[in-house]
This record gives C-alpha cells, sequence and structure tokens, in this order.
C-alpha cells in the first residue's frame, strides 16, 4: 500500500567544517511530513567561494565542480527511486529509512531478520545473508581497485548491482534481505523480469542480464566459501544477445557536423559527439581528456591522442585527425582549456545523452544518439571507410581482446568489394582466366 509522504532534499555547504585550504563538506539533507531529519556525506567538498546558495550546487566548469554536481544529481535520482519503493511497502518512512536504504542497509535495521535468524541453528547464524555477501564481495573488489588491479567504474557497477538487489528484495519478497538458503532458481528469473519489465526504471535484456550474471557471481561466491551448498542460479543463462548496434552513416555523421547550430550549449555536445565519432574515445575517457595527452609522434612530430582507458587501463591511441584538430582549435580560448587544461567542454553523461536527442531532431536524424553510439560509428569508419585492420581498430579502441572488437567493427560489402577489386588480378587475368601458379 502506498502512503503519501512527501520527499525534501536538501544540498547545503556545512561551512563550519571547512578545513585550512578553505573546502567544506556538501551534505545531503533528508526531510519527510515533521519526521526526524536525516543527513547523508556526498563525499563532495567545494570551496567556500564556490559554492551557490541558491541553486545548492557548485559553480564553474571545472572538474571537481562538475563531480560534485553530477553526485549531486545521482544522488537525487537514486534517494527519490528508493523512496518511491519504500512508500509500496510501509506505511510510515522515516528519513532514517530512506538513508539506510541508500546506504545498503536494511530501512528498519533488519530486525525481521534477527528474528528468522534467532529460529535458525547456530551454525546458520555465521552464515551471512545475500545482500552481506554482496558487500563483502564488493569489499574484496575494492581492496583489488586500491591495488589498481581492477577498475573503479567497474566498482561502481557492483555497487549498482547491489542496490538493484536491495530494491528487488523490497518490491518482490517486501523484504530487507534474504537468507543465502532462501535463494532459489528462481530468484534469478524474477530479478531479471523486475528490471526489464516491473521495476519503474527499467533497463535493457542485455543490462539486466548483466546484473544477473553479477548475482550469480555473488552466489558463487559464497559457494566457494561453503555458505551454501550449491550456487541456486548457477544453470540461469546470462549470456547477452550478441546484438548488433547499427553505427552511423557517413551522410548522417556530415550531417551533424555541417548542421548549423546557434545555441553554445548543443554546439559543444555536437563537437563532443564529433569527436567521439572520429577518435573512439568513450565518455569517462573524453571527460578527462587534457592538452598531457596529445602526444606528437614519430620525426614528422605528428600528433596523436593517447590515453590508459578508464575502464580497462589498455592504451587507447588515435591519429589527430584534421576534423579533430578543428575542434581542437575552437577550444582553444575556451575556459575549459584556459582554466582546466581540458581538450574540450563535456556534460554530465546524463545531461549529454540528453541534449543529443535534442540534436538528433535538430539535424533530422531518425535514430536515438548517445555517447556509445558514437564509439561504434567510429569503429566502423576505421575500419570501412579507412581501410585500417581489425587488430589496429582494437588497438585503438583500448580494447583487451579483438573478440570485444568484433562487435563494434562489422565489415561491410563494400569494404569487401573494395579489396576484392584491389587484389583480384593476383589469382585473374583481365579475361577472368585463373592466372598459372609460379613454380
Amino acid at each position: 500500500m502506498k502512503n503519501h509522504q512527501k520527499l525534501t532534499l536538501l544540498f547545503w555547504h556545512r561551512k563550519s567544517k571547512a578545513d585550512k585550504k578553505g573546502y567544506a563538506p556538501v551534505i545531503c539533507r533528508i526531510s519527510m511530513d515533521g519526521e526526524p531529519e536525516a543527513e547523508l556525506a556526498t563525499s563532495k567538498k567545494v570551496h567556500l567561494e564556490e559554492w551557490c546558495k541558491d541553486n545548492k550546487k557548485a559553480r564553474g566548469n571545472s572538474t571537481e565542480a562538475r563531480e560534485t554536481n553530477l553526485k549531486i544529481s545521482e544522488m537525487t535520482v537514486d534517494l527519490n527511486r528508493h523512496f518511491t519503493v519504500l512508500q509500496l511497502a510501509h506505511q510510515q518512512i522515516t528519513p532514517l529509512m530512506l538513508k539506510n536504504v541508500y546506504e545498503g542497509k536494511p530501512a528498519e535495521q533488519r530486525k525481521e531478520l534477527k528474528k528468522i535468524v534467532r529460529q535458525t541453528p547456530k551454525a546458520a547464524q555465521e552464515v551471512p545473508t545475500l545482500l552481506e555477501t554482496a558487500d563483502r564481495h564488493i569489499a574484496n573488489f575494492a581492496k583489488m581497485v586500491e591495488k589498481k588491479l581492477r577498475s573503479p567504474e567497474t566498482l561502481k557497477q557492483w555497487n549498482s548491482t547491489r542496490k538493484k538487489l536491495a530494491a528487488f528484495l523490497q518490491f518482490q519478497y517486501q523484504a530487507v534481505d534474504m537468507l543465502l538458503g532462501e535463494v532459489e532458481y528462481s530468484f534469478a528469473q524474477k530479478f531479471y523480469q523486475y528490471l526489464t519489465v516491473e521495476n519503474e526504471k527499467i533497463i535493457g535484456e542485455a543490462a539486466a542480464k548483466k546484473q544477473v550474471k553479477n548475482t550469480k557471481e555473488i552466489l558463487t561466491y559464497a559457494e566457494t566459501n561453503n555458505w551454501i551448498g550449491k550456487n541456486p542460479i548457477q544453470r540461469f543463462k546470462c549470456g547477452a544477445d550478441d546484438t548488433e548496434i547499427p553505427p552511423l552513416e557517413m551522410i548522417e555523421v556530415e550531417a551533424i557536423w555541417r548542421k548549423d547550430i546557434q545555441v553554445q550549449r548543443l554546439a559543444e555536445v555536437r563537437d563532443a559527439f564529433i569527436f567521439q565519432c572520429f577518435t573512439g574515445f568513450a565518455f569517462q575517457d573524453v571527460y578527462a581528456l587534457t592538452t598531457a595527452n596529445i602526444i606528437r609522434v614519430g620525426i614528422s612530430g605528428e600528433r596523436w591522442l593517447i590515453k590508459d582507458r578508464g575502464k580497462t587501463g589498455v592504451a587507447e591511441m588515435v591519429p589527430v585527425m584534421p576534423i579533430v584538430e578543428e575542434i581542437l582549435k575552437r577550444y582553444e580560448k575556451h575556459p575549459c582549456r584556459t582554466e582546466q587544461v581540458l581538450l574540450i567542454p563535456v556534460n554530465s553523461n546524463a545531461r549529454y545523452n540528453g541534449y543529443l536527442k535534442e540534436i538528433a531532431v535538430i539535424c533530422g536524424i531518425r535514430r536515438e544518439l548517445n555517447t556509445h553510439l558514437a564509439r561504434h560509428t567510429f569503429a566502423d569508419i576505421m575500419l570501412n571507410e579507412m581501410g585500417f585492420t581489425l587488430a589496429e581498430v582494437s588497438k585503438m579502441l583500448g580494447h583487451r581482446t579483438i573478440r570485444t572488437t568484433q562487435r563494434y567493427g562489422r565489415v561491410r560489402r563494400q569494404l569487401i568489394s573494395k579489396t576484392y577489386s584491389r587484389v583480384k588480378d593476383t589469382l585473374f587475368t583481365e579475361d577472368g582466366e585463373l592466372r598459372k601458379v609460379a613454380v
């Protein structure tokens, strides 16, 4: 049953906790209908002179300001989503309950769960619950991130899986957690159904299967530690469908590039998108590109963009093509370059993709534009238009294996035709006769 409480979130600057350099933490205050307030740390700090009291956000376009404002936006979305889930399960909600759920804890400190555990044999009390197992697995992964053996971005994905599991338990079982012994094979199918159909904010099939795959790994971790006899969802197939993402046609890329866009925010996003189409850099890598990433290579001093990819740590390197050079020149005097030494201005991922939808309409593109599509388009241009080999494209994209690149670069008929026209004289004469093999 859904209650009718109202949630209020206030992000404020705790100036009393400012450090010697003038940076103070940003706090989120949770309020609802006369209940005692609760506070959440955002883990972000802003300088005393860079906090906007009116907008409750960091001023400027520095990396720190953008990251802080992105964190505020993400927390706002997550807290509202958790609040909606709690409304379905509780007649009365407190800010502390919402804080607990956001932090991955039981809303009511698992009083019901403790009651269940007390009724089990003593040995079972030593076995962690499902979410506790997830926490331990994530903690181990975090240690590997500290040792630079795993990517911080992948750690974010694991934390996302943990939050989705907690929300699913509330939705499906009206529970704050679950004993490992209670997890059955149907759990995987129900979780998948929840993510793709029943959740308020559904995700794609491939993304949902990835979440189930992560859950399977968590249960395998429990099996390895002898907390369960066998992984109950081991047989559930999590292999994502190898869905082909059609890249943009060159005529579409040209339409976007040549469109006269008068709105600055959209023009900047258009430039960033075209920049991705001709460099192949993922969003998080473009977001952090600085002048230090432009390296001169060879005797001629050819300019290249070189950076370790954030997701894999593998170096991705591409020559600075003329169209990229033109974009870089446009922002020589932009604050992103003069103040932050960033190559181009880039918004948060959510805002970036939102503006791309507007650009698609303006340019007459009849499909959704997003940052990942630009990466696929780059692979297609390099492979089919410019004739690079799959191995070369793999290196430019920063992939660990060519197998990953094969999902990006599909060989088109026109490339096969070009190659055939170039090499057919090796085997056949002008009359079409098979040439004699030289002995």
